[in-house]
């Protein structure tokens, strides 16, 4: 992997270096911003916040309580036993089971999603270790390779900045 990336003291540091690199028609996706806090009084702490994640735990939710149900059916159907002149398959006894399967659905679908949009297993990700001391870095994978000088530049400006490349 290559990478072009500055580390930043300030997120006010941080922030004009996600304006430099836009100017010069980078997309959100291309730059990598990391930091060890939430950075939400900045632009670029909103630039990952979209994500479908309440859709998902619901469908998630939807998965596990058919399957509860549809246990719950056929378990009570395929024996059936004589109950007293009551429904063989009644709402309240099927309550507990139906809960726990739902959201056992709910976040199973979570965690998932929590893996794929975090990125974790991907091996190679743009990351410093001076991170975790409290710097916040912008970067730029894969840059091409007409296009590094400029990325220096413009990742240079912000001040207090550390030049990296990988």
């Amino acid at each position: 992997m290559k990478a072009v990336y500055a580390l930043y003291r300030e997120g006010s540091s941080a922030q004009e270096a996600v304006d430099r690199l836009r100017a010069l028609g980078l997309a959100d996706r291309d730059i990598t911003v990391i930091s060890s806090q939430p950075m939400e009084d900045y632009e670029f702490g909103q630039m990952d916040k979209a994500s479908g994640i309440w859709w998902i735990a619901c469908a998630g939710g939807l998965v596990g309580m058919s399957i509860a149900l549809g246990l719950a059916w056929v378990s009570e159907m395929s024996w059936p036993i004589n109950v007293g002149g009551l429904p063989t398959w009644a709402w309240w006894p099927n309550l507990i089971i139906t809960f726990e399967l739902t959201m056992l659905g709910a976040i199973i679908a979570t965690v998932i999603t929590l893996v794929v949009t975090a990125g974790l297993g991907r091996g190679g990700r743009l990351y410093d270790p001076e991170v975790s001391n409290g710097f916040i870095l912008v970067g730029v994978e894969n840059p091409p390779d007409g296009r590094v000088a400029d990325l220096q530049r413009e990742l240079e400006a912000p001040s207090g900045a550390q030049l990296r490349t990988v």
